[in-house]
């Protein structure tokens, strides 16, 4: 006779399975989406929260960073949303439309609804739930347990569509803000619908209070028609004993462009996990991502890109800069499936070590099953040029002063990667920011 195998539950997976029995009947959607949620979280349960022994989370271990799950955020009451006012600052004076969601859910009242663009519509997430017209279903992410268990949990997010043709001048800017001084969790879940030659800048910002212990499990779903045009841009900059983990799964039609940029500065735990999928012929991505931590922060950055159609062109580059004890990770696969001839696609990764406890790790995969293609990558990894901080440094310049100058050359080839040039100044801002603190 064999003995049956069952895996132990930690206190976090028995905790989110009680969270999400109680939680069920009051989430948004119907029948439908109900079954959704329950296949989900089966799934979620039957593999548990993800560790070492997992491939695609090797170096994040959230079975040993995940201790507990935290009670559901109440609904924003008035103190919330005041305490929400100043969320967004690093774009503050730039013309951008504030979508304001506050410890989890969406609040009108606070954002910049006025004067839409004719074939531009805006939503929340737990009215197009409600009425059954947002699919939950992930397609790359489907099999990853954290999107198993956002699928399962998501509460409120905006819906974004744009109409075929429309160009949309003013950038887009999601606040995701925590006001709970209380230990609380998130699971928000957004979409934007991008229509066949239209065009839009998106704007994510993420924030919290650095006293409180706080989760988020945050979901994009991104659909980028033929021709279209997008800009993404994320900034994780959450509390400093936050864990933060994001999913971004996005599909790219024909002669698109589509451009991602990231940055971290905050969270004591973040994941950011993008899915890519290439779906037309013709199509250019550029992915770039920057990481400046400090302290005992972990930040990993994980990137699916999946060249699905000929002739298409991709480009990654992932910069982080790791002072104290934090850590950086960072993963990176690329597949080019059979019949995506002619596809272009080339991924670096390098980071930056300012102390001799700072730890980067670099993974960098390709799995080709095309044979006219040309694709590569590459990381390193290692110290400030001790030759070009003593040359500027024997020109006067003080210590820290010519470590921020080195170290702002090297995150600023990333942030001139960004178009609008609004948008690239406020990003510099933030770096120069994280330097001052440095200092």
């Amino acid at each position: 006779m064999n003995a049956e195998i069952r895996p132990v539950k930690t206190a976090a997976e028995i905790g989110l399975a009680d969270l999400f029995a109680a939680a069920r009947s009051d989430l948004p959607g119907g029948s439908s989406t109900e079954a959704v949620r329950s296949d989900a979280f089966d799934r979620f349960a039957a593999q548990g929260l993800p560790h070492s022994r997992v491939e695609a989370w090797k170096y994040t271990d959230l079975r040993r960073l995940v201790r507990d799950a935290k009670p559901l955020a109440s609904r924003p009451d008035a103190a919330a949303k005041s305490a929400a006012g100043g969320a967004g600052a690093v774009f503050a004076g730039l013309d951008v439309r504030r979508l304001m969601i506050v410890d989890g859910a969406f609040v009108p009242e606070l954002s910049d609804l006025a004067a839409l663009e004719a074939g531009v519509a805006i939503r929340a997430t737990v009215e197009a739930l409600g009425a059954e017209e947002m699919p939950l279903p992930f397609g790359m992410a489907g099999t990853d347990p954290v999107a198993a268990l956002n699928t399962a949990l998501a509460g409120d997010g905006v819906v974004i569509t744009v109409a075929a043709d429309v160009v949309v001048e003013r950038p887009i800017h999601l606040v995701f803000v925590t006001t709970s001084a209380a230990p609380a969790a998130m699971f928000t879940r957004s979409r934007l619908e991008l229509g066949s030659r239209a065009s839009l800048t998106l704007v994510e910002t993420h924030e919290g209070p650095d006293r409180s212990d706080y989760q988020v499990n945050a979901a994009l779903q991104v659909d980028v028609g033929d021709k279209a045009s997008l800009d993404h841009i994320k900034i994780t900059g959450e509390g400093a004993a936050a864990l933060h983990v994001a999913t971004l799964e996005a599909s790219v039609g024909a002669g698109a462009n589509y451009r991602e940029f990231g940055f971290t500065t905050g969270g004591a735990v973040v994941r950011n996990q993008l899915f890519l999928r290439i779906a037309g012929q013709g199509t250019v991505a550029n992915v770039h991502q920057a990481s400046l931590l400090s302290g005992r922060q972990h930040v990993d950055t994980t990137l699916v890109i999946d060249h699905a159609a000929a002739g298409s062109q991709s480009r990654e580059v992932f910069k982080a800069v790791v002072d104290d004890e934090a850590r950086a990770v960072f993963q990176g696969r690329i597949t080019v499936q059979p019949g995506a001839q002619q596809t272009d696609a080339r991924m670096m990764a390098r980071a930056l070590l300012l102390s001799d406890e700072a730890v980067a790790n670099c993974k960098p995969e390709l799995e080709i099953f095309a044979d006219d293609v040309q694709c590569g990558h590459g990381t390193t990894t290692g110290a400030l040029d001790d030759q070009l901080k003593f040359y500027l440094m024997a020109r006067g310049i003080p210590e820290k002063e010519a470590e921020a100058l080195l170290i702002q050359a090297f995150v600023g080839e990333v942030i001139d990667a960004v178009v609008r040039d609004d948008l690239r100044e406020a990003l510099s801002q933030t770096m120069f920011a994280w330097l001052k603190g440095r200092e």
